[in-house]
């Protein structure tokens, strides 16, 4: 039988020096939670949690019921436990310390509780993203300054896809492996080990009815892959689109491709429609371990300094050489 999820990340922390558990118990305690909420996705409409909540999160998104559900269950999974000194979700406004019954911890973690939830209510799949950051030597009480850390300095991430498998996808900074979930055994085990994603592809993915609203470099990139052999490349593309980053990312972990949601003009006061903290770091860390590149067409995802828990950033990310390609074109090679 294939290693457990938590039998590989003990085996890992054997290589360590100095290592203490810690990292090793918050990993466990991220894990139930993405048990619990992908018990809760699968039961979604047989206990009446699908559809709105009547609510916006600070992002000013419809939140659906199951996003407020997920929250939670990420919350009391990890909060009790001592590893953690606060954190930070997509469906929050500000940080969540950890209450003073519990102990505190040196690490810190952003978390999107359920990302492509409009989807849920027509079956596709959804997902749970993380990250985790260390806390700031010295700092007990954390503020959202403390999480203002860039992509380099994220100690892991990862992402649970709810879809027909269960999966998780975890990076520490030494590759990508691939988790699914065995029901019946109540385990997680080795499924896809040392996820790589092709340098090149002819795959891209986009929301094609922002068109008229991008720049001229995304629009250049995209004729050419719609004009097919019939252009410059000469060569065939396929678009995909689900709406789901992680559904996203995770066929291109599986069999290369890119993924775009850029910058553009529909709302020019949003630098993009991602959210750096909860979505684009974590995903960027797991696409560049597994040989992929990360970009907002003009920057380093994972370089960038945050300056609020809930900045938005462009997206471009996915097979090697197709995201060299539009980040040229956007220096204007």
């Amino acid at each position: 039988m294939s290693k457990s999820l938590i039998q590989f990340i003990i085996e890992e922390q054997r290589h360590i020096p100095g290592a203490t558990g810690d990292f090793t118990g918050l990993l466990s305690d991220v894990i139930s939670a993405c048990k619990q909420i992908a018990h809760d996705v699968n039961k979604g409409a047989l206990i009446g949690v699908l559809g709105s909540a009547g609510s916006e999160n600070v992002q000013g998104e419809t939140q659906k019921k199951l996003d407020i559900i997920t929250n939670e269950v990420f919350i009391k999974a990890n909060e009790w436990s001592g590893h953690l000194a606060a954190m930070a979700s997509e469906e929050m406004d500000d940080i969540y310390p950890i209450p003073a019954k519990y102990p505190k911890g040196k690490y810190l973690i952003t978390f999107d509780p359920l990302d492509g939830s409009s989807n849920i209510d027509v079956n596709i799949s959804v997902g749970t993203i993380f990250s985790i950051l260390r806390c700031p030597e010295g700092v007990t009480n954390p503020t959202a300054a403390d999480f203002m850390q860039p992509g380099t300095k994220q100690v892991c991430a990862g992402y649970a896809l709810y879809g027909p498998n269960t999966m998780m996808v975890i990076t520490s900074g030494h590759g990508v492996n691939g988790f699914t979930l065995d029901r019946d055994v109540g385990e997680f085990f080795l499924t896809h080990p040392n996820m790589t994603i092709p340098e090149d592809t002819a795959e891209f993915a986009i929301n094609m009815s922002n068109q008229r609203y991008w720049e001229k470099p995304v629009q250049r990139y995209v004729d050419e892959c719609m004009k097919g052999k019939d252009g410059g490349r000469e060569k065939n593309f396929n678009m995909r689109w689900v709406a789901s980053m992680v559904a996203e990312v995770h066929r291109i972990l599986t069999r290369g491709g890119i993924f775009m949601y850029p910058f553009d003009n529909k709302d020019p006061t949003k630098a993009g429609k991602l959210r750096l903290m909860y979505e684009a770091n974590p995903m960027s860390f797991i696409v560049e371990q597994a040989g992929g590149a990360s970009s907002t067409g003009r920057e380093r995802i994972m370089e960038l300094q945050p300056t609020g828990l809930h900045q938005r950033v462009p997206v471009i990310l996915g097979s090697k050489n197709e995201v060299e390609r539009v980040v040229g074109y956007h220096k204007g090679v």
